[in-house]
């Protein structure tokens, strides 16, 4: 269905509806869609909810674009051609609905293990995200899902340290002195942080950006430190020692909220400056200034991002710098502290919506999504269990955004594994699907979201109704269930009726939200306290910020933070003499906004930075066409001298679709499917490539 907005087409009177946005981004912003004879005109931001304070990106505020997008899929399809050419023909709801449910229970008979399901964050929302496509697979008895690919390692890293993602309200950061902005572009990525981050600008505050890429972010901030990726616990290290050595320490918190401080103690002056900065390729006094100006400002913040934890050692990475608020009391202000998550401020009832007591006394295994390039060409075996035969793909785009796509390509395309994908578009992966069922976007259903950037809980109603035959995820999982009843009377159950409505009144503790209320108003503020950890109160066993770990240790982990280098180191003398680093384009998030029109042009085409001596020396000029290659495949792309890689590093901005690229292939050829040290998360900033002329 194409849509072009036209006065004359509409006449009607304009309704607003609230809603939420659905994408993985810590802001979780209000919506205020704009409708006119049933038809969404526009989107912006609601200007009645203080975080979001009427603002949107570029990318959502394209919304209406991408609901009604030509290329949309309308009515489900059934696969006609070969594995990834992308040819179908469309069927009806039964039809497919019917063959995939006989399907799927031909195979659960047999081996329910070998039913994967593979979601993520597409839509963050907890009813079409995780509520009835979970009953519906705990049912079944299919494979679990470690869902890795975004966050686990820092997840894991706080839990450990914090005892959950738990770190200071975004507001606050306007009244900061200092704030280090670690890991994150935020202009692209943050922009409600990116406000209060200026606001404290204007009022003083210095402003420091650590990253490997001279971001948008970098270029505005007063001090950037361009250290080489996966070293940022060496630089953490070397800070402490600093705060250590000049004692910028508060001892009175050290004593009475932390947990292993003589043990960190040694390990950090292990790590003076020098060491530091010949690890991560910072001058010494970069660090040395950033210590002291981090040891002396009683208001310091840090503003840390997932980027950081995308090496091997992302999770000793986030643990040796959340230690860092501990150890000078800056927990003790509002404006101090430390955020990387504050999704645990969620009262959010996930048993309840994805009731894993259907499981039985079944312990199905668990498949990390991180490596479904491996899983899906593993033969099957004693040790793995029995080959994957099924997969049912929502809330993701896994050919495109999995590491070592090659893999997964390959996986996807095998003959004998009966796929299906519940998609917007015809992504990559859709491309793959025996079947493709239409979905709703955010702008057509009922949903209940979170945030992991603010602490406000808000709901979203369907602004229009289901543009031609999609339906809701849950919707989906609903009547896939009435189908497989035919077969299992056990999916007749009264849990697998209940409506996308009823699931977003069972998503939340009422005794912390009232639903009347965001019904009412679109969001409610969650009771959480200004300075979470003034007065320690952590929630790890101890109750403290635990610097050594008695959890990790007995898991045979250090139990300590500690620096642990790349799995891939580039060597100037081998083959793969570059590191790379793969962060989204500025347009783009993940993949899903690749086919946004606007978004697309603003993007050009798929890029590769690099530092003008590395092209130099490779004899290749600013718009050339490069292959950047290792041992698991090439990608063709075209340079970008434009000042933001450091020199022995380049920057695959992602994630393209695959067939958008000029051999079929995006960034993700290049990464691998070695995990990080904590949450057993991929490492997609852990890679050492080649680039030359194409």
């Amino acid at each position: 269905m194409s849509f072009t907005l036209s006065p004359s087409a509409l006449s009607g009177p304009a309704t607003h509806v609230r809603g939420a946005c659905p994408h993985d981004c810590p802001d979780t912003c209000a919506l205020l869609t704009t409708v006119v004879d049933g038809v969404a005109t526009r989107v912006q931001g609601n200007p009645d909810h203080p975080q979001t304070d009427g603002v949107l990106c570029a990318k959502v505020s394209k919304y209406p674009e991408r609901t009604y997008h030509e290329e949309r899929v309308l009515t489900p399809l059934k696969r006609t051609g070969p594995k990834g050419s992308g040819q179908f023909t469309p069927v009806s709801w039964d039809e497919a609905l019917g063959d995939i449910a006989r399907r799927l229970h031909a195979i659960a008979q047999r081996a329910p293990e070998a039913i994967q399901p593979y979601s993520y964050a597409g839509t963050m929302g907890l009813v079409q995200g995780e509520s009835m496509d979970r009953r519906f697979f705990h049912q079944l008895g299919a494979s679990l899902l470690d869902r890795t690919i975004c966050a686990s390692a820092g997840g894991e890293a706080l839990m450990q340290t914090y005892g959950g993602k738990i770190g200071m309200r975004v507001q606050f950061f306007a009244e900061s002195q200092l704030i280090v902005i670690w890991g994150s572009n935020s202009i692209g990525s943050n922009l409600h942080f990116w406000r209060y981050a200026q606001a404290a600008k204007r009022a003083g505050a210095r402003l420091v950006c650590i990253d490997p890429r001279r971001s948008e972010t970098a270029e505005k901030c007063h001090e950037h430190l361009q250290l080489r990726p996966g070293t940022d616990a060496a630089l953490a290290l070397a800070l402490m020692h600093e705060l250590i050595r000049n004692d910028w320490l508060d001892h009175d918190y050290i004593a009475r909220h932390t947990l292993g401080w003589e043990a960190l103690r040694e390990r950090a002056l292990q790590w003076p400056p020098e060491r530091a900065a010949a690890v991560c390729g910072l001058p010494v006094e970069q660090i040395i200034e950033l210590a002291r100006a981090y040891g002396t400002t009683a208001r310091a913040a840090i503003r840390l991002n997932y980027g950081v934890q995308r090496a091997r050692g992302g999770g000793n990475a986030v643990r040796a710098i959340a230690c860092l608020p501990a150890l000078t009391g800056a927990w003790r202000h509002r404006a101090g502290g430390l955020l990387l998550s504050s999704s645990a401020a969620l009262p959010a009832r996930r048993a309840a919506l994805q009731m894993p007591e259907l499981l039985g006394a079944r312990r199905p295994r668990t498949v990390n999504m991180s490596t479904i390039g491996n899983a899906l060409l593993e033969p099957g075996g004693a040790e793995f269990g029995p080959r994957i035969e099924a997969l049912v793909v929502y809330n993701s785009n896994p050919v495109a955004v999995a590491p070592e796509s090659a893999k997964v390509a390959r996986g996807f395309a095998r003959e004998d594994l009966f796929t299906v994908v519940i998609e917007h578009f015809l992504t990559d992966t859709a491309d793959h699907a025996d079947y493709v069922l239409p979905a709703t976007t955010q702008l057509e259903h009922w949903d209940i979201h979170g945030s992991y950037g603010h602490t406000d809980v808000l709901l979203n109603r369907p602004a229009i109704a289901p543009v031609g035959e999609a339906k809701s995820n849950a919707q989906i999982f609903r009547e896939l269930a009435a189908h497989m009843a035919a077969h299992d009377p056990a999916f007749a159950a009264p849990c697998f009726a209940d409506s996308d409505e009823a699931l977003c009144r069972q998503a939340l503790d009422p005794a912390q939200v009232d639903y009347e209320q965001l019904l009412a108003t679109g969001f409610a503020h969650l009771p959480v306290p200004d300075a979470p950890f003034a007065e320690g109160g952590f929630a790890t066993p101890s109750g403290k910020c635990e610097f050594f770990s008695a959890r990790l240790e007995a898991q045979g982990i250090n139990p300590l933070p500690d620096y642990l280098p790349n799995h891939e180191l580039p060597d100037p003398q081998g083959p793969y003499p570059l590191a790379m680093i793969s962060p989204p384009a500025r347009n783009f998030l993940n993949s899903t906004f690749v086919n946004v029109r606007q978004l697309r042009n603003a993007e050009g085409r798929p890029l590769l930075e690099m530092h003008p001596r590395d092209a130099a020396a490779r004899g290749i000029e600013d718009g050339a066409l490069v292959r950047v290659f290792n041992a698991r495949g090439e990608h063709l792309c075209h340079a970008s001298l434009n000042g933001r890689a450091r020199e022995g590093l380049v920057i695959g901005l992602g994630i393209w679709w695959r067939k958008d690229g000029a051999n079929g292939t995006n960034v993700n050829e290049l990464t691998h499917q070695h995990l990080t040290d904590l949450g057993r998360a991929p490492s997609f900033y852990d890679c050492a490539v080649q680039v030359a002329v194409a």
